[in-house]
């Protein structure tokens, strides 16, 4: 689905976006489905005879190489020629890989999550437990190593002020929270509209750093996502996760994977600032920064927790690593704090990743999602591909 306000290429790619090996995923109106594609000079390139799938494009050990030396590509249109629709649309860069997420993995939001928690759903409540809960959790979790020993004497003091919570044990505890947040080809792409439960009245957008793992463990790549969250429904009961964070059009990806090589590491990764700009119809306007230097438990670690000999991916995964910013701005009153309104713009964006643009819609009205992984195997074998 196009938004009225179409996007162009130099608005969403990385600021050094010729020095960026970009891959990701477009519907071709020329191939007739799904492409795993390499952006390049302004260009989309078929990828499809190197791997029919993005998942297994990614498993290739020489990717990066090939890449660098690729002169016999095919090319499908230009990168506006997929964002104005003429050539097809660009879609999230995932396919076949699971798509899971790390939560409470920042201080501040950590905080959040253990208001929500207290407030039973209800944004009345909040300021007031905010109040109360800060001056003591912010300043015992700011700078804390999740698993440290300073975490585990951290743990016992709030324990004893009877302020432990659910949250701050996967917040600072030696086990991560990881959890699924959509369904491989569920994830919208960049432009597209993203969705709201239509019962959910205290929701928001996180914006998040996400890893492209191999079915190895091999973190070989980062785009950018949008956590849609239902504050609400999560802070009702901890149970209700998996309806908060997983309905039509709520997890988006994109614009593309940035291939970690000698230009772009993971360690320029840990040093982003992720910017998050919210702009409503009705004028209003909220923007956060989220520095991944924040964080409190490493990607390696995540990674590390998420795959490993208990549990495979042999698809491979796209790995949220969550935020620490957890809007709060008033909208409609007085202590009511932040929830999305339709229509809002939602922009994610750090210099080296580009931008991450989506309208907010009701779930319900964002187009249903109905090209799965059974349409895509038939698609690709029609296509001569498998």
């Amino acid at each position: 689905m196009k938004s009225e306000t179409m996007l162009r290429a130099q608005s969403i790619l990385p600021q050094d976006a010729d020095d960026a090996l970009l891959v990701g995923r477009v519907w071709s109106k020329a191939g007739n489905g799904p492409c795993p594609v390499l952006y390049r000079s302004g260009s989309i390139f078929d990828l499809s005879p190197l791997a029919p799938t993005l998942s297994g494009l990614l498993e290739h050990e020489d990717l990066v190489a090939r890449l660098r030396t690729a002169t016999d590509l095919n090319a499908l249109g230009t990168l506006d020629q997929f964002l104005d629709g003429s050539a097809g649309d660009l879609l999230a860069p995932a396919d076949l890989q699971a798509i899971k997420a790390a939560g409470v993995t920042f201080a501040d939001s950590m905080l959040e999550r253990v208001i929500e928690e207290q407030a039973k759903g209800d944004p009345l409540r909040a300021q007031e437990i905010r109040g109360r809960l800060a001056p003591v959790l912010g300043d015992n979790l700011k700078g804390l190593v999740a698993g440290s020993e300073k975490a585990a004497e951290v743990k016992k003091l709030l324990q004893e002020l009877g302020l432990w919570s659910q949250y701050l044990e996967v917040g600072i505890g030696p086990d991560a929270e990881i959890f699924t947040k959509a369904q491989p080809m569920s994830s919208v792409g960049c432009g597209a509209t993203i969705g709201i439960h239509p019962k959910s009245d205290w929701n928001n957008p996180e914006p998040e750093v996400v890893l492209a793992v191999t079915s190895a463990g091999r973190i070989v790549g980062a785009t950018l996502g949008n956590d849609v969250n239902l504050r609400d429904f999560e802070g009702r009961s901890a149970l209700l996760l998996s309806k908060a964070k997983d309905n039509n059009a709520s997890c988006a990806l994109g614009p593309f994977i940035r291939l970690f090589d000698d230009r772009f590491t993971l360690e320029d990764v840990k040093q982003a600032e992720v910017s998050l700009d919210v702009e409503g119809s009705d004028g209003f306007r909220m923007t956060g920064l989220s520095p991944m230097a924040a964080i409190s438990r490493s990607p390696e670690d995540l990674v590390g927790q998420l795959l490993n000999e208990n549990h495979q991916y042999p698809d491979g995964v796209v790995f949220f690593l969550g935020t620490m910013f957890a809007p709060v701005k008033d909208r409609r009153g007085a202590g009511l704090g932040f929830t999305h309104e339709i229509g809002d713009r939602v922009e994610i964006s750090t210099p080296r990743l580009g931008r991450l643009i989506n309208w907010v819609e009701t779930s319900d009205r964002c187009p249903k999602w109905s090209f799965g992984l059974g349409a895509l195997m038939k698609n690709l074998a029609q296509r001569g591909l498998l």
